[in-house]
């Protein structure tokens, strides 16, 4: 489960700043499984928290992760009551996957998994901003993208 930050141009009605990317646009949240298929999509304001918008699209997608026994989440999903709302929600474990305390680059296991799902995102153009004039549209290009994805794949 991550989380990503993008610009949106000036004709979005729904705007948000995420400061710590600084970054004025939206964010979305997606929960994949071990092969970078999404199983859960959420988009928010970018200045809405990644906890707030996992918890949002984990409670909006319930159904659809009743299986799910365990998420790998970043430092930024890092908290007891995060892990508490997702062990109520779903009765899931949450396990966060930290960096090393050096400051160098390093392959966080498991964790280049779900980046590398929106590293397909950025292929499609059309992603690379959101020109979308509501959340809900920007949400639905995302969808189309993986579905896209898909049929390419297979």
């Amino acid at each position: 489960m991550d989380a990503q930050s993008v610009k949106n141009t000036d004709t979005t009605e729904n705007k948000g700043y995420d400061a710590g990317k600084k970054v004025s646009g939206i964010k979305r949240h997606i929960a994949v499984d071990t092969q970078g298929l999404p199983h859960a999509i959420h988009v928010t304001t970018a200045n809405v928290t990644d906890r707030q918008g996992a918890i949002t699209m984990i409670t909006n997608s319930k159904q659809d992760l009743s299986n799910v026994s365990n998420f790998l989440v970043d430092g930024g999903y890092t908290g007891e009551p995060f892990a508490a709302a997702i062990k109520e929600t779903l009765g899931a474990t949450v396990e966060v996957a930290k960096r090393s305390e050096f400051h160098k680059f390093t392959v966080i296991p498991k964790r280049w998994v779900v980046e590398r799902s929106f590293g397909w995102l950025e292929k499609c153009r059309r992603l690379w901003k959101n020109c979308e004039r509501k959340i809900n549209t920007s949400l639905q290009m995302v969808v189309l993208a993986f579905v896209r994805l898909l049929v390419k794949r297979f």
